[in-house]
């Protein structure tokens, strides 16, 4: 990850989800309205960051339990996967912004 984004750790968690591609962007025009679509942003990070949060639904305990929280919301699963991938790389970048390991809450 830092060699894909040496700039973790220096932005705010909505920088770093938009430069990971990670963002939600919302596509309307008059009465038109679409649904929100990521894109954009580093390819091979986003890559990443999925392989991470498929791995973490399944792993860990409480980014599991986020996932069944938004599916059982009524959330898509792949809305949900992404919400995943979106807090893993918000918690990696408050790691490294604050100079300290991970510490489940």
């Amino acid at each position: 990850f830092l060699a894909e984004v040496p700039e973790l750790g220096a932005l705010n968690r909505r920088q770093i989800a938009s430069l990971a591609g990670l963002a939600p962007f919302v596509r309307q025009s008059g009465r038109w309205k679409g649904r929100s679509k990521i894109g954009g942003g580093r390819t091979a990070l986003r890559a990443a960051l999925y392989m991470a949060a498929l791995s973490a639904i399944r792993c860990h305990t409480q980014l599991k339990l986020f996932y069944r929280h938004l599916v059982s919301a009524g959330k898509p699963k792949m809305v949900a996967l992404i919400a995943v991938a979106r807090k893993l790389i918000t918690i990696l970048n408050a790691m490294l912004r604050d100079r300290k390991p991970w510490q489940p809450a």
